[in-house]
């Protein structure tokens, strides 16, 4: 696991209390497309995640509260973010 998806696995953990999660790096499959840097890494990113917080929510505000939780990342280099709701 890269730094960046350390780090927002840890993000994860601490603000959504997941049941499941999976962090992914895909940036280096990215690599040459728009938003993608020079390392391969930390800019494209798949979160597979299940949490309590998601009950009776819609599968938008589940994504919500998954971007609220990151929204640092995105200002600092992850330029695609892909959720799955499990």
């Amino acid at each position: 696991m890269t730094g960046t998806a350390q780090r927002i696995h840890q993000r994860l953990l601490e603000r959504l209390v997941p049941t499941r999660l999976q962090v992914l790096d895909e940036s280096a499959a990215h690599a040459g497309h728009a938003g993608a840097n020079d390392t391969g890494q930390g800019s494209h990113i798949r979160v597979r995640i299940a949490s309590p917080l998601f009950t009776g929510r819609s599968r938008l505000e589940q994504h919500r509260l998954v971007y609220d939780a990151l929204q640092e990342f995105m200002g600092q280099g992850v330029h695609a973010l892909a959720i799955e709701v499990l």
